[in-house]
């Protein structure tokens, strides 16, 4: 059997992360487990759930008591950076290899998937993926499969099979060469064919796909890999040195100054043209590496071919929309050259799947792209949430650097047919420019459309009710506010918090990256009387997440003086807060609705105190009664694609930043409840909630979750005939009710 040697070459570029202290209290699962956490951890070595690794263990069988062969494999759709133990899949050693018996041929390839439930050990659950018999066929003990830029680069160049046997010599390696093929049980006949006809080999550069490479223990298999990738990036770096500075032709379009000012313009209208059929959540880069291919000469012509690696266009789709836009264009004549591509991007879309789609093909998914260039500008990526969007666009990186590094392996005018190009394929169908090669369309189509990548989609789990939705709520630091951002954020939206109270709402963030994921939140100071304070709120969300698609206040003043007189200016102010502050942020909520082009909801927070008259709050209850006309007028004028609605809580004591200690004790004062002065603040609240309960016919406190069940009912799908109403959560407060 061959074995690799361990690398003895210099790391340049990645470090060495094992560490034997934690490695020698590891058994041969968590060794693997623990290699691909270290492998999984650098993007430059491999992108996310991208690459598989592999053991072949040593296991008692549970039946015969024998010990029997194992392979672990990484299962389906897992990612190496973040796989535990119970991630891989595993499967009798014997079984598998048992399966080439029964193989018919590539025709028959995805027959073969269906038989590696049954090869599985212990009974495992988890779902071997399509890569399994490539890392079982191998006849070594610990294999790696990984997408690392620099590999990829090496594997897509029209002169990678020369510039590997270049690079065996340069640094001692053994690399063997394998054209295209996609993965699958056919793949791993020809590895298993190339390693047996080349003893000695240390590593297989698949082409136009990845790099496998291998090591007779964890710790070699790990050095191998790092060494190899490591090595790889030093040749291409020698190549590219040779080249200058010059990148993809040279700048053509220079990156805009205010390109932040101009991605937050931007991000609503395009969001709103990309989600036509589906709501999406967007990412923005302009990262330096993405300004220098958007601007040049060829990012245009490189971005149509596509990518090459499989990982790559699963999420990127087979190629980005390229949106053209001159150094001296204004936004609208970016709007307008955003609805040009995106038109001519769905019609070819459209066409390519007509072109390769068989009669048992998937159903043609949403045709948008995932990933829009914009030159000056930068890149937008586009998922279902915030880390999907991320890691869209990630991934389109890895697909930069790795045309960048094609590029810079060129020696000339490429020839002939590609060393991608098997034997049986037509070689026009491999595009090259610049020395890179993109995967033809077909064996793109035959990749992203998959049976068995449509299960792996399949089994997601059933997206939330307001999952591909942004929130963002106002006054979302503490009591009503604070309820909604948690509630928001457990029925799936994204949740931009804001308030007066910059760290509070930042606390709250916090707590709703506990509940969801630390992508789905963020925060800002605001002061909503100030239209340039709303203004960049609503931008910052817009370049968090592309816009909003519900907006809440639950943010209000109630003024109190320890003699109940009421000055002018507190007055104004109450006025401000409560019924302008609300217009504003409507007003300026309307204009970036109108530029998405998608239905909206606003909802905002009245009062009880609307309808019921009393002394001692004339400013407030005047204030309420006004938004509560405010909401009726604004569903008026923002019909029909926002709807506006609202909420009309009794006291909520609990929670409530409008209820200091001061204001409490004086209204159980003025109520006849009794009390200590050394009762606590939740003490003194419980029993002012107590008595206010027991004027209801409920006999029910109100609480800040239960207005936020109202609210996220009127934002949610389930209102979506419901507009210009104020729905009462006041436990039956009959003083309330409308005459």
């Amino acid at each position: 059997m061959t074995m690799a040697t361990t690398a003895s070459s210099v790391l340049h570029f990645l470090e060495d992360r094992w560490d034997p202290a934690v490695a020698a209290g590891l058994d041969e699962p968590e060794l693997l487990r623990y290699r691909s956490n270290l492998l999984g951890s650098d993007l430059r070595i491999t992108n996310f759930a991208g690459g598989n690794t592999s053991s072949k263990i040593i296991e008692m069988d549970p039946l015969s008591g024998n010990p029997v062969e194992v392979l672990w494999v990484k299962g389906s759709g897992g990612d190496l950076g973040s796989i535990k133990r119970a991630g891989f899949a595993t499967l009798y050693q014997e079984k598998l290899l048992a399966l080439e018996r029964s193989y018919k041929g590539p025709d028959f390839e995805d027959e073969m998937a269906e038989m590696y439930p049954l090869c599985a050990f212990h009974n495992n659950p988890v779902p071997a993926s399509i890569d399994t018999p490539l890392h079982g066929f191998l006849p070594f003990p610990h294999v790696d499969h990984l997408h690392p830029d620099w590999g990829i680069a090496l594997a897509a160049s029209a002169n990678g099979k020369a510039r590997m046997e270049e690079f065996n010599r340069e640094f001692g390696r053994s690399l063997v060469w394998l054209p295209w093929q996609r993965p699958g049980f056919e793949l791993a006949m020809m590895m298993k064919q190339i390693v047996r006809e080349n003893p000695g080999c240390d590593g297989i550069v698949l082409g136009g796909h990845g790099l496998f490479t291998w090591g007779q223990t964890q710790r070699e298999c790990y050095l191998n890999t790092l060494h190899m990738i490591d090595s790889i990036g030093q040749f291409i770096e020698r190549h590219g040195k040779s080249k200058g500075k010059i990148r993809f032709g040279g700048e053509a379009v220079p990156a805009r100054g205010n390109r932040r000012d101009l991605a937050i313009q931007i991000a609503p209208f395009l969001r709103g043209r990309i989600s036509a059929r589906q709501r999406f959540i967007s990412s923005y880069s302009d990262a330096p590496e993405v300004l220098q291919f958007v601007d040049s000469a060829f990012g245009r012509h490189l971005a149509f071919l596509g990518t090459s690696c499989p990982d790559h266009f699963i999420r990127t789709k087979i190629r980005p929309m390229f949106v053209p836009w001159g150094a001296n264009e204004d936004v609208e004549a970016l709007k307008t050259q955003i609805d040009c591509a995106l038109a001519e991007y769905i019609d070819q879309y459209r066409a390519y799947y007509r072109a390769f789609a068989r009669p048992d093909s998937p159903p043609l998914r949403d045709a948008s792209p995932a990933v829009v260039l914009i030159p000056g500008l930068g890149m937008f990526s586009f998922g279902k949430d915030k880390t999907e969007a991320r890691i869209t666009g990630e991934f389109y990186l890895n697909a930069i650097h790795v045309m960048e590094g094609a590029s810079l392996l060129a020696d000339g005018e490429h020839k002939g047919p590609v060393p991608q190009c098997p034997p049986g394929m037509d070689p026009a169908s491999f595009k090259v420019f610049d020395n890179y090669v993109a995967l033809p369309a077909a064996e793109a189509f035959r990749i992203e459309y998959w049976a068995l990548e449509e299960a792996k989609i399949r089994r997601r789990p059933p997206e939330k009710e307001l999952s591909r939705r942004v929130a963002l709520v106002v006054g979302g630091a503490s009591g009503i506010g604070r309820e909604v951002a948690r509630l928001a954020a457990s029925r799936g939206a994204h949740v931009f918090v804001a308030d007066r109270n910059e760290d509070g709402a930042e606390q709250v963030a916090g707590e709703i990256a506990t509940i969801a994921s630390p992508e789905f939140t963020g925060h800002a100071g605001v002061d909503i009387r100030s239209r340039e304070s709303i203004r960049k709120v609503l931008g910052e969300a817009a370049l968090a997440f592309g816009g909003i698609d519900i907006l809440i206040n639950t943010a209000a003043l109630f003024p109190s003086t320890p003699d109940g007189a009421i000055a002018d200016e507190m007055w104004s102010d109450t006025l401000a807060v409560n019924v302008t502050a609300n217009y504003l942020l409507a007003d300026e909520a309307a204009r970036l609705f109108e530029e998405q082009g998608l239905h909206g909801n606003i909802v905002f927070t009245s009062s009880a105190n609307a309808v019921v008259a009393k002394r001692g709050s004339e400013a407030y209850d005047v204030s309420k009664a006004a938004l509560s006309h405010l909401i009726r007028e604004l569903a008026v004028s923002m019909a029909p694609n926002v709807r506006v609605n609202g909420i009309s809580p009794a006291t909520v004591v609990k929670g409530s930043t409008m209820f200091p200690r001061d204001r409490v004790r004086a209204s159980l004062r003025k109520y006849n409840i009794p009390f200590q002065e050394s009762f606590s603040d939740e003490e003194l609240r419980s029993r002012l909630a107590g008595f206010y309960a027991e004027r209801t016919l409920t006999h029910k406190a109100i609480g800040g979750s239960d207005c936020a069940e109202a609210i996220l009912f009127l934002a949610s799908p389930r209102a979506r005939c419901t507009t210009g109403h104020v729905i009462p959560v006041d436990g039956g407060l009959t003083e309330a009710f409308v005459r």
